[in-house]
């Protein structure tokens, strides 16, 4: 994995994800892919201390992807539109988001792809590649 992943950088975005699942796990692969400038810093949470340091709940993270950026946090739908505009430079996929209509189906995609992620094609998830820097953690 690259150096964007769990280090302690100074990442414009830092994106929490299930290192348990394979198809999130491939997705991070994309979105390291999409992230020429190294603007974005992976992290399973289910490695030690991430929960506490980006203050969300095994439940949380479990539930959705999160985007942190400062002090705010964006989950499911929005945090990959914030994931996507850091990786690119840009800001369309936000302001997309804004949209009533558009957010609310987003949210929708977002939250049936989430149900039923581990249907979906995937990569050795991270947790099973990195096993001495995931905790034994299970939801």
């Amino acid at each position: 994995m690259s150096g964007r992943d769990s280090g302690p950088g100074k990442a414009e975005l830092d994106l929490i994800f299930d290192g348990r699942c394979g198809f999130c796990t491939r997705a991070v692969g994309w979105v390291r892919a999409l992230d020429r400038h190294g603007r974005i810093t992976t992290h399973a949470y289910q490695q030690p201390d991430v929960l506490e340091r980006f203050g969300l709940t095994e439940s949380q993270a479990h539930a959705a992807v999160w985007a942190v950026t400062g002090e705010r946090k964006s989950a499911g739908a929005a945090a990959v539109a914030a994931t996507l505009d850091t990786a690119l430079g840009t800001r369309i996929f936000g302001r997309l988001y804004r949209i009533p209509p558009v957010r609310m189906l987003q949210d929708r995609v977002y939250q049936w792809v989430a149900d039923h992620r581990g249907k979906f094609p995937g990569v050795t998830p991270w947790c099973e590649q990195h096993p001495g820097r995931c905790s034994v953690r299970t939801t």
